[in-house]
Formats: structure tokens, C-alpha cells, sequence
């Protein structure tokens, strides 16, 4: 009997220490379509007072300055996020599919006892089986992607579902803004019937022009519409930290956040310029992340995502990736090969292919662009607006000419021509000479198809 009372305490306590060991964190991946990096208030803004949330997400963590999306478009981009690899290596070049045989990382989370739950962009995690989603919310679901309120009411109900579960929980919550159609333009009327509610409507006048774009009047416009959808998606962004907060589980959540590429306008998204893959990269973690942390040092890259969440959860890493975790630097420490980042580009929405590969290191940055040859013209959705219209129409010095043929090389000087206007592949030839050294080596180690175009001096 005694025996028996003995050893029914030592499993009851057993039991209670079971009980009592500490939950792995939660993880939310917020992520904005098609947002240019500089978009964000903090970051120079395109209209005053636009991003709130986003302001107050950036310093209650750690933002970096060097980060980039891979691949500067939808499905690509979100495909390496949650792959760690190359979309070579992946083999979502374009709005295709993952290989069979790739792991994700939120197949290898259900296997850990994660509660998956995806919010919009569903189509853009392709075979959607292979992603693993306990709940998934279609755009329709959630008025195309853009109502905050009813962003708020599935994070509300994902969290209770995965709280009732009792399982800790990967969300990743997609905002559709600020993708084309913008708020109240023409081209949403035509798209969807009508315009699609907001509550900031942003007038010409308010807009910074970004330095790539001109200043016409059609651009002022349309990007007005642009930044009214900006400020949707900071209230989206924000209406699902409040849910968070009210869900009593933002204390045990490593919180990211993203835009999957640049703005859909000309010499942005679809391209491997600065401002294509520049994305402002967030990370809160209370407890763990220091608050009001800037990372300017060091490069950071779609492909590190997955391989940073599984190294914070303390679970095993994917085999076969090529990104490795940035976790010592939300610690503050130095990591070395972090001195650049490489960005690719395979295929539009329209399935047209326009391989280019590009590496930058802080200063500058080389393109290559095998599909030059003077004749083919470079065709994307950015020329589908307002935009590209106007500066097509105005000529700017051939400007519109040099976006649709380009030339096989292109080098700019970020920190002298943050907007990369003067291509210096002429002048520069020791700069162009080291970095297609760089680019040649990683086209090596990765096996990139395209090596074998890759030549001269």
C-alpha cells in the first residue's frame, strides 16, 4: 500500500512538472503586398502620419535596415519565407508550385504541436495541402484582403482556437494591401465593381515622390491611391496586434513583420533594383528582443526566415536550406557572411521570363539581366497604371525606354544614387569586376542554371 501511495505522488508530481514546463512561443508572420521599404512613417514615409501601427511595432523590437525579400514578387517571395531556399532550389520561380519533396516550415511546425492558421494570399503557398494550415481564411473571406475589422475577427477566433487546441500557434496574416487594385482608383472599379471601403483618403498633394519615379501629375495620383492603401494596411496590421494583445498571449509571441516586395510601380516590384527587394523587417519578442533595437550592419534575407523561427523555437533545422538563422543578431551580436545579399528575378505574373541575379554590399549593387538583347522589352503588371502611362508619355529623357530594354549589366552607387537613375557598369570597373566576382562564386555554390551564360572578364 505503501509502495502504491509512493508511487502514485511520484506521478502525480511528475505530472505537475509536466504541467508547469514552459510552452514554446507562439510565432506571427504579419506581411504587407507589394509595400515599398521606405513607405513606413519612420522610414521617410510617403504621406504624413500613415503608419501608426507600424511606428509602434518598430520600437517595441528590432528593425532592420538591411533586409530583403529574395525575389520580388508574390508567390516566389512567400514560397522562400517559408522554404528557406532559393526558388531555384524551391521550384516556385513563378506562380508555380513548390517541388515535391521540399519541406516547409510549417509542415515541420504541426509536427512539433504548432496550431497553423494562414490569413489571405492562400494561393501563394502552393500545393496548398503541402503548408499544413489548421485554419485558413481566404481573401474573400476577409473583404479581398483588405478590412482590418474582419482581419480582427479571424485573429480573435484563431487565437481562441488554438488557446481551446492547447497548442501553441504559427499565424501568418497576410494584409492584400497596398497590391494593385489601389483604394478608390479607376482600375479597382473596374476589378471588383466598386471601391472598396476606407477610412483615409490621401490627396495628390500629401505624396513624397520617391526618387525612381517622376513628378507628374498621374504619378502624384496614383500614388495617393497607393498611400491610401498603405494606411489600410497599417489599420489591418495593428486591428490583429489588438486581437493579440487581448488574447493574453502577445508576452509568449515572437512577432515579424514584412512586405513581401516592393510597390507595384515602375523600376520597383518584379526587379532586382534597391527599392524592388528592400523590405522593412520588424521582429518584437518580449523578453528576448530588446525594444527600439535598428540592425544597420548586416544583410538579412527572405531565405534566413524559416531558419531563424525553427532556431528560436529550438527546433531542428530544415534540411537542404540555404538561409541560416539570424538569431544572434536579435541578441546583439555580430554574425560573420552577412556582408551581402543576393536577390534573383525569374517570371511575371503573365509567366513572361526575365532572369536577372543581383548582389549588393551596402554601397553598391550589380545586376545581370541574361534576357537583354536589345529587342525584347521587359513587360509587368507596374506598367498596368497611371504610372507607367504618364511616363511613357512624357519620354523623360528615355527613361520609360530604359525600363522596358535595359542593358545586360547595370551598377549603382546606393549610398550616392539611392535610387539607382545612373548606371556606372561603364565607369566603375574595378566595382563591377568585384561584385561580378561575388555573383559568379554564388552562382557556383548554388548551381544556378544560369551560370552558363555568365561570362566575360
Amino acid at each position: 500500500m505503501m509502495v502504491a501511495m509512493l508511487t502514485r505522488r511520484s506521478l502525480l508530481g511528475a505530472a505537475s512538472l509536466l504541467k508547469a514546463a514552459p510552452r514554446r512561443p507562439n510565432v506571427l508572420l504579419l506581411t504587407a503586398d507589394d509595400l515599398n521599404y521606405d513607405s513606413l512613417d519612420i522610414l521617410g514615409g510617403i504621406a504624413k502620419n500613415l503608419t501608426p501601427n507600424l511606428d509602434r511595432l518598430a520600437a517595441q523590437g528590432m528593425r532592420f535596415e538591411r533586409a530583403h525579400v529574395t525575389v520580388a514578387v508574390c508567390q516566389p517571395s512567400r514560397s522562400t519565407l517559408m522554404t528557406g531556399r532559393y526558388p531555384i532550389h524551391h521550384g516556385a520561380e513563378g506562380f508555380s508550385p513548390i517541388r515535391d519533396g521540399v519541406p516547409t516550415l510549417t509542415g515541420v511546425l504541426r509536427e512539433a504541436g504548432y496550431f497553423n492558421g494562414i490569413f489571405s494570399k492562400t494561393v501563394h503557398l502552393a500545393p496548398i495541402p503541402r503548408f499544413c494550415w489548421d485554419v485558413l481564411h481566404k481573401q474573400d473571406d476577409l473583404g479581398r484582403g483588405r478590412e482590418p475589422a474582419k482581419y480582427a475577427a479571424a485573429a480573435k477566433s484563431f487565437f481562441a482556437a488554438a488557446k481551446t487546441a492547447g497548442k501553441p500557434f504559427f499565424l501568418m496574416a497576410n494584409s492584400d494591401d497596398p497590391h494593385r487594385p489601389f483604394a478608390g482608383s479607376e482600375q479597382e472599379r473596374q476589378q471588383y465593381g466598386r471601391t472598396t471601403d476606407f477610412t483615409r483618403l490621401v490627396k495628390p498633394e500629401e505624396v513624397t515622390i520617391p526618387g525612381f519615379l517622376p513628378d507628374l501629375p498621374d504619378v502624384r495620383r496614383e500614388l495617393a491611391q497607393y498611400a491610401t492603401s498603405v494606411h489600410r494596411c497599417d489599420q489591418t496590421i495593428g486591428a490583429i496586434l489588438q486581437e493579440l494583445e487581448a488574447s493574453g498571449e502577445a508576452a509568449n509571441t515572437l512577432v515579424m513583420f514584412l512586405s513581401d516586395n516592393g510597390m507595384a510601380l515602375p523600376f520597383a516590384k518584379t526587379n532586382c533594383y534597391l527599392q524592388s527587394t528592400h523590405t522593412p523587417w520588424m521582429v518584437r519578442w518580449p523578453g528576448r528582443v530588446k525594444p527600439g533595437q535598428v540592425e544597420r550592419k548586416h544583410f538579412i534575407s527572405g531565405i534566413d526566415f524559416t531558419p531563424t523561427v525553427l532556431d528560436a523555437l529550438g527546433l531542428p533545422p530544415l534540411a537542404g536550406v540555404d538561409g541560416r538563422s539570424f538569431l544572434p543578431l536579435l541578441a546583439g551580436k555580430k554574425q560573420l557572411g552577412r556582408e551581402h545579399v543576393f536577390t534573383y528575378f525569374h517570371e511575371t505574373s503573365a509567366h513572361r521570363r526575365f532572369e536577372m541575379r543581383a548582389v549588393q554590399d551596402g554601397r553598391h549593387g550589380y545586376i545581370w539581366n541574361p534576357w537583354v538583347d536589345g529587342k525584347i522589352r521587359f513587360k509587368n503588371e507596374s506598367q498596368a497604371g497611371l504610372s507607367w502611362k504618364a511616363m511613357a508619355a512624357d519620354g523623360l529623357s528615355g527613361r520609360a525606354d530604359f525600363y522596358e530594354l535595359r542593358t545586360p549589366e547595370e551598377l549603382y552607387d546606393y549610398v550616392a544614387d539611392p535610387h539607382g537613375k545612373q548606371n556606372l557598369i561603364q565607369s566603375e570597373p574595378a566595382v563591377r569586376a568585384r561584385l561580378r566576382g561575388v555573383l559568379r562564386q554564388h552562382l557556383q555554390e548554388t548551381q544556378d542554371p544560369m551560370l552558363a551564360q555568365f561570362t566575360g572578364p
